[in-house]
Order: structure tokens, then C-alpha cells, then sequence
């Protein structure tokens, strides 16, 4: 059985693929499904759904930039979903980091990756938790790597590789385990703070 958390999470996932030919998605929306049957509050940053301009260009319109914004803040924990190209992580999720910092200042996040062929993303991955370090944030140890993307999940984002399904129960074991962890600790720490005023 699944272990879970305490309490109900407040969980975003940023998901970095905007392609028209994109396969990753479908890793986002499956962990989102998982987690939300786990009773957690889950939401997906999907940046097809929500562009962005490119960061610093003058006169856009940063609306969604702004929504994206209150979504990342109210996050207790969050999971970045990446494919890999040319060996790291995809442009338009870099894009979108590069408009937050304070949003991710201690915050629990796990790092989930992908490809067509068989390496899974595994340098996207190493990047990406370096990145999240730069950020203030605090990177999950274990990631989650999928190979064969294509082949992974079906249209309703269902697992359609028993490996697959198995790395990510475990990976989102460890996620609640961990982003608990911090998120206890932050709330105990902010609760002593106060009543030493």
C-alpha cells in the first residue's frame, strides 16, 4: 500500500514541454492523476495551455506570468517535468524559472524526466536539480527517469510499462516523504519565530 502524507498537500507540477510533436505531458498528467488518488491537492502548469513571453522582453503581455506566479507561491512542494534536448532541459521551462525566485525560497521539489531513447532524460535531470539548488529550493535526491517516453502511457495517461509504474510509485513515495519533512519542519520553525515575538 501507497504511503501517505499526514495531511493534504498543496502540489504543483511544472511541466516544461510545449512541442506540438510533445510526449512528456503525458508523464505530468499521469503523476498528477497518482498523486490527486492519493487525496493530495494537485495542480499542473501545463505552459501549452498557459505561454509565456520570452524573459525580459519589453511590452507582453505577463498575465499568465502572474497567475503562474500565485500558483508556484501557494505550492507546498513541487515536481518539474522535463524532456531532454540536446542534453538538458527544455528551453521553455528554463523560460518560465527564470521569471521566480522568492516563489521557491525552501521549497520540497522532485525532478521527473524523459526521452525517446533509452537514457531517460538522465542529463536533463542532473541539470535540473543543480538549477533547483540556484533557486533556494531543495532538490529531491531520487528522480524520476522514463525511457521511451512514446511507449510509456496511453491517450487517457495510463502507465503502459509495469517498470515504469513501479519507479514512479516509489519515486512518489519518497516525494511525499520528503517534501512532508521539509514542510513540517518550515511550519515548525515559522510557528517559533512568532512566538518569540
Amino acid at each position: 500500500m501507497q504511503a501517505k502524507t499526514k495531511e493534504q498537500m498543496n502540489i504543483t507540477i511544472l511541466l516544461g514541454s510545449v512541442r506540438q510533436e510533445r510526449q512528456s505531458h503525458r508523464l505530468a498528467y499521469f503523476l498528477g492523476n497518482k498523486l490527486n488518488e492519493l487525496g493530495q491537492d494537485t495542480k499542473i502548469v501545463d505552459l501549452t495551455l498557459t505561454p509565456l513571453p520570452i524573459y525580459g522582453q519589453v511590452g507582453t503581455d505577463i498575465s499568465n506570468v502572474q497567475n503562474i506566479g500565485s500558483v508556484i507561491s501557494k505550492a507546498k512542494a513541487l515536481i518539474f517535468v522535463t524532456p531532454e534536448y540536446h542534453g538538458s532541459y527544455s528551453g521553455a521551462l528554463k523560460n518560465l524559472l527564470d521569471y521566480f525566485w522568492s516563489e521557491f525560497h525552501k521549497k520540497p521539489i522532485g525532478v521527473a524526466t524523459a526521452s525517446a531513447g533509452k537514457m531517460a532524460g538522465i542529463n536533463a535531470s542532473t541539470h535540473l536539480q543543480q538549477l533547483i539548488l540556484s533557486l533556494g529550493a531543495y532538490p529531491m535526491p531520487l528522480k524520476l527517469l522514463v525511457p521511451e517516453i512514446q511507449n510509456a502511457f496511453s491517450d487517457d495517461y495510463s502507465s503502459l510499462n509495469s517498470s515504469v509504474a513501479k519507479d514512479t510509485k516509489k519515486f512518489i513515495d519518497e516525494f511525499l516523504w520528503f517534501s512532508e519533512a521539509i514542510v513540517t519542519k518550515k511550519e515548525a520553525t515559522l510557528l517559533l519565530e512568532k512566538t518569540k515575538k
